[in-house]
């Protein structure tokens, strides 16, 4: 009972930065309602590309497997890039609320501050892909296959754990460089986007570019998911994406903590933790 304590105290941390981030987000809510216009923007238009083949073409082709393959791509993405900035801004956010150094110095472990921010990701990243969801199902028909519905989200899942270890080594960026470190955590996701595979498959990309998408935790998402919702769902198919994904999520979880840490450190000991440039 006695050792229990500790850990409620520290779970209780985490679900307050959960709620308090909740609450920054009511708080700057119309920024909120036009990055989310921005994105179900941004989706309908990708997915428009697959209704314009015929007219760019000239050429009766069927669209249906176009729309559902751009479809799962910018669900996925929405979701994964939502779920990359919410932890890799965490940072910056604290700065522009100047609470970095109450959050950082507070009587809690580095673990529960990043479960906390995560938890918060998640959180949000599910709550804007259920609204991109809704206007794609709204504007297109959608007819993936039912029976791999559940075996995508369990990669999506898996996935997601691995994609918090990327957002969590992006986090320190704002903390080694105070002038640019938030900006260059675009860079990152522009990165990603470009090798996983998000609206074409990964073997149109150049050599170099395809040996980069293996390490890609998004490359293994997408394809697991379209093989799940498009083709024959296996359980061999489904073996081979989590497999991977399991496999970056044990490295990158672990590292991106301990760079957060070290950041963390390196940030106090330089003078670089409040300042903003």
């Amino acid at each position: 009972m006695i050792a229990s304590a500790p850990l409620m105290r520290e779970i209780k941390a985490s679900y307050a930065l959960v709620e308090r981030n909740i609450h920054l987000s009511k708080r700057y809510w119309a920024w909120e309602v036009a990055f989310l216009v921005y994105t179900i923007a941004q989706s309908l238009a990708v997915v428009y590309m697959a209704d314009a083949v015929p007219s760019i073409t000239h050429h009766h082709v069927d669209t249906r497997s176009i729309v559902l393959y751009l479809s799962i791509g910018t669900l996925t993405w929405s979701y994964m890039a939502s779920l990359f900035i919410a932890i890799a801004e965490s940072v910056q956010w604290e700065r522009w609320e100047g609470t970095i150094e109450y959050s950082l110095m507070a009587p809690i472990s580095r673990l529960t501050y990043v479960l906390g921010a995560c938890l918060f990701a998640v959180i949000y990243g599910l709550g804007r892909t259920v609204f991109v969801l809704g206007a794609l199902m709204l504007t297109f028909h959608l007819d993936a296959n039912a029976a791999g519905l559940w075996p995508a989200l369990a990669i999506v899942a898996v996935g997601s754990v691995s994609f918090v270890g990327i957002g969590i080594m992006a986090a320190t960026l704002p903390l080694l460089f105070t002038e640019k470190g938030a900006q260059m955590t675009y860079v990152i996701e522009a990165c990603l986007l470009l090798v996983s595979g998000v609206y074409y498959p990964v073997t149109v990309l150049p050599g170099l570019l395809q040996v980069a998408s293996h390490v890609s935790p998004a490359t293994y998402i997408l394809s697991g998911t379209r093989t799940m919702l498009l083709g024959n769902p296996s359980g061999s198919a489904l073996v081979g994406s989590i497999v991977p994904l399991v496999i970056i999520g044990i490295v990158t979880v672990p590292l991106g903590i301990w760079l957060f840490a070290w950041a963390e450190h390196f940030a106090k000991r330089t003078g670089r933790l409040k300042r903003t440039g």
